[in-house]
């Protein structure tokens, strides 16, 4: 009867114990609030991780409208990532929604990637809705900029490497192998940059200060005469002028843009719109975070570069 007991209880702690190195073997459920973030996070965590992100990135990233299964998401996720500042007016009532204690703001499952930026454009005070839609804290389109993905990629290690410190060691790999590849294409990119350092593009919407730093070129005027006020005749009026004056070949906008007002001033200015990728996944050449880069870099070099003889 003892022998009995005994079996059965051994019995049962296999039951209730099994199961357990099996959990922690699940991969970590992340949800990122866009496809970069999340294609960073899955290079980083590889099988370790089971990732999505809430926004489509043919879309403009300011004015999503997450659905019932990205609540459903957030409210299953063990990590959730986000650009931070004032980029998701969406986020907070997604999360509220989803009431996830564990990726509450300030909570350990909770990673705002702005942490460690060297953020641009923050105002001087507070704007007024006079303005448009200024940004509070800073512009936050800050992931453009190569530079900054190795910041981004750093944290997302460590934050995983707490969340999971049984897979510490393969995140770390990882990300040493994405910063190898990320120093070797931003000095490759540099190179290629060098050619047309200096000159002047118009743009859209405020979305590329980080990129422009980056490759030593300056974005001073705008399409949209306020920051989320659609394109005007006047302001194509102006910047018709504005560009004549200061011999500018390019007009840049991301693809979730209308083209109207983009080619219309290209047509009167013989400047050529160039098409940039915000996020990955926008256009079929941005397929991760490299490769957006790598496409960035590559249309501006051909806008802007002087034709051969």
């Amino acid at each position: 009867m003892k022998q009995l007991y005994r079996l059965a209880l051994s019995m049962l702690v296999l039951c209730v114990g099994g199961p357990q190195p099996e959990a922690a073997a699940r991969p970590l459920k992340v949800v990122a609030t866009l496809t970069t973030f999340a294609d960073l996070v899955k290079t980083i965590g590889d099988e370790s991780v089971e990732v999505s992100a809430i926004a489509s990135p043919r879309f403009n990233p300011h004015f999503i409208e997450p659905k019932p299964s990205d609540v459903l998401k957030v409210k299953r996720a063990q990590l959730f990532v986000h650009a931070g500042l004032d980029l998701e007016a969406w986020r907070g009532p997604l999360v509220d929604a989803a009431g996830n204690t564990r990726i509450m703001p300030g909570q350990p499952g909770e990673l705002d990637l702005s942490l460690g930026i060297v953020l641009l454009e923050i105002p001087a005070q507070t704007p007024s809705r006079s303005q448009g839609d200024i940004h509070l804290y800073g512009n936050p389109h800050y992931w453009t900029d190569p530079d900054n993905l190795k910041i981004m990629a750093r944290a997302l290690c460590d934050k995983l490497s707490v969340l999971d410190p049984s897979h510490a060691a393969q995140y770390q790999q990882r990300l040493a192998a994405l910063l190898l590849r990320l120093d070797q294409k931003t000095a490759e990119w540099r190179r290629a940059l060098a050619a047309v350092q200096g000159q002047e593009l118009v743009g859209y919407h405020n979305e590329w200060p980080y990129l422009m730093r980056f490759a030593g070129l300056h974005m001073e005027q705008f399409l949209e005469p306020k920051p989320g006020i659609p394109p005007t005749p006047r302001q194509v009026e102006f910047l018709e002028g504005y560009m004549r004056q200061h011999h500018i070949q390019g007009i840049v906008q991301s693809s979730y843009f209308l083209p109207q007002a983009a080619q219309v001033l290209a047509k009167r200015t013989g400047a050529r719109v160039v098409i940039l990728c915000q996020n990955v996944q926008e256009l079929p050449a941005c397929g991760d975070a490299i490769a957006a880069a790598e496409y960035n870099v590559q249309q501006l070099t051909a806008a802007l570069r002087p034709p051969g003889p």
